[in-house]
């Protein structure tokens, strides 16, 4: 079977689905990797590199994804110079990439109608056995730590407590918001850093988890149920939101930084910090809100853009994994390399729809939408 690696061509993306050490690897089982001419510049690979982990390195893109098996991605085909990445693709190919199913489903019925199988790596299941190819997490782990970094770059005080002649400087109060993957990530970090850290998630369930990073957990008493199917968070009704932009404002107000994180997947990111609290923080402090290209956490937030309101800089990044790329295509590649491995069986992809991780991440198949979100997606953006 052969392998195709694409070079991302959305505006900032530096990353690559696979870097030299896991085409090595490919090689080995016995697939014929080729590589789009500098598909890996962006992460520090050249093509030399590649090469000598034994792939082929193909300039014409067209000819790349038309002779390709199962094509790896980072982000959801486009189009270059007028013409659709997904009309390159031979029917029966396999595309497997974050593919934004939920958020934009048309992309997901173009493959469809092309009669391309395709996995969404947003949708790999979080569970034990597919913890090695889970990419949300993986990239997550990235934005976490590199928010904080983010946020105490712009802080005009420093983290941790320091004792000097001059006096006592006392630690930095940080507030995270959202205790997933990027949150916990962010609470060690800033932890690490020496900041005090609070914490908050409308799922009591993750209390420990934030105790064992080591941060204090903010306990609201919520009537309704918040934990989705998979352990994810629960988009929740008006008069609980309500409820929990209350209960948090007083937090918030003390903070020096907020590093917001909470989204659910496929709805508009929960509205957790307005712009009165804004007005009420100190002067100086900072948010990172993570969740800015979903409608953003905080009322200020404008999704890839820093901006100051009432003296507070709110920093709204958007694909901040981009930023590490060479530790996010590292561990993506991985996660890509993990379920290659895992569909494959003597060298084809052999899909058993029986298999929880098979059935959750195929979105496509046989001309047909797989997945039942993703039609009842699809449903509301066609009418």
């Amino acid at each position: 079977m052969k392998i195709a690696v694409a070079k991302e061509n959305e505006l900032g993306e530096l990353r690559v689905a696979q870097v030299p050490d896991t085409v090595s690897r490919l090689v080995k089982q016995g697939f014929e990797v080729c590589v789009e001419a500098g598909a890996g510049l962006g992460a520090g690979y050249d093509d030399a590199a590649y090469k000598t982990a034994g792939a082929n390195i193909i300039s014409d893109p067209a000819l790349l994804w038309g002779e390709a098996d199962i094509v790896l991605k980072v982000n959801p085909p486009g189009k270059r110079d007028g013409s659709s990445e997904i009309d390159w693709l031979k029917p029966g190919a396999t595309l497997i990439s974050f593919l934004n199913p939920l958020g934009d489903p048309t992309v997901t019925q173009q493959l469809a109608q092309r009669q391309v199988t395709a996995f969404s790596m947003e949708l790999i299941p979080r569970s034990t056995r597919a913890q090695s190819m889970d990419a949300l997490s993986s990239q997550a782990n990235i934005a976490g730590y590199k928010s904080v970094l983010l946020a105490a770059a712009c802080l005009p005080r420093i983290f941790p407590m320091m004792t000097t002649a001059a006096g006592t400087i006392p630690p930095a109060k940080v507030l995270v918001l959202g205790a997933g993957v990027a949150g916990l990530q962010a609470i060690a970090t800033a932890r690490r850093l020496g900041a005090v850290v609070e914490a908050f998630d409308i799922r009591p369930t993750v209390k420990e988890e934030v105790q064992s990073v080591g941060a204090k957990f903010i306990e609201i008493n919520l009537e309704e149920d918040t934990t989705a199917e998979g352990g994810y968070a629960k988009q929740v009704g008006s008069d609980t939101q309500e409820l929990i932009r209350q209960g948090l404002s007083e937090y918030v107000k003390k903070a020096d930084v907020v590093i917001t994180t909470a989204q659910v997947p496929g709805k508009p990111a929960p509205l957790l910090i307005t712009e009165e609290t804004v007005a009420e923080m100190k002067q100086g402090s900072v948010i990172v809100d993570l969740a800015a290209e979903s409608g953003g956490n905080c009322a200020c937030s404008e999704a890839g853009k820093d901006v100051t309101s009432h003296g507070v800089t709110i920093i709204s990044p958007t694909n901040l994994p981009s930023t590490v790329p060479v530790n996010t295509s590292q561990m993506y590649a991985k996660n890509l390399l993990n379920l290659v491995k895992y569909l494959a069986k003597d060298g084809e992809l052999k899909l058993d729809f029986e298999d929880d991780i098979t059935s959750s991440a195929c979105v496509t198949h046989g001309g047909e939408i797989r997945n039942e979100r993703v039609k009842q997606a699809l449903l509301v953006v066609t009418g």
